[in-house]
């Protein structure tokens, strides 16, 4: 499970570990949505997350704060990537002018933009997450919680899972 606010680089890092490791990845933003940015219907949502998560192995990446708890509990680990506000804005814009994206993290005709929706969810993240992860972490100590703030804490990562490149 993979999660984490905006722009920290949750997305480009399950592609990688995907590469890596062969599990299968499931990008929620492609099932949250249809088309166009337009949301499914969430009893869909749950449905189609409880089928993934059933599944012997996987790589879930994306939020869905209100079904955190159906992926956490059914997760070896949880990496939580927690970079700064600072650092997932500058990502988050930089995307818009990046037109070669290889990563298919999102439903049809669903381009990049930003909303002033977008970085509002952004600015609060920690507020709304931190707690619920706190909460999960008690209730399921078999689940690993790894924090990722930075550049140096995802290379001692790889290496500790011999997860690089």
């Amino acid at each position: 499970m993979i999660m984490g606010r905006s722009g920290s680089g949750k997305s480009t890092f399950a592609y990688k570990l995907h590469q890596k490791t062969n599990l299968p990845l499931y990008h929620l933003d492609k099932y949250f949505f249809t088309d166009a940015w337009q949301e499914r219907k969430y009893e869909e949502f749950i449905a189609i997350q409880q089928e993934l998560v059933n599944q012997e192995q996987w790589i879930i990446d994306g939020n869905s704060t209100k079904s955190f708890e159906m992926r956490y509990k059914k997760a070896d680990i949880c990496l939580y990537f927690n970079c700064s506000r600072s650092c997932c804005y500058i990502r988050v814009f930089k995307r818009l002018f990046c037109k070669n994206k290889r990563i298919q993290d999102r439903a049809p005709n669903c381009p990049e933009k930003v909303s002033w929706s977008l970085l509002t969810y952004m600015w609060g993240f920690e507020h709304r997450v931190n707690p619920i992860l706190n909460r999960l972490k008690e209730t399921y100590p078999h689940v690993q919680l790894i924090e990722v703030r930075n550049k140096k804490d995802l290379i001692a990562l790889q290496d500790r899972y011999d997860w690089n490149e």
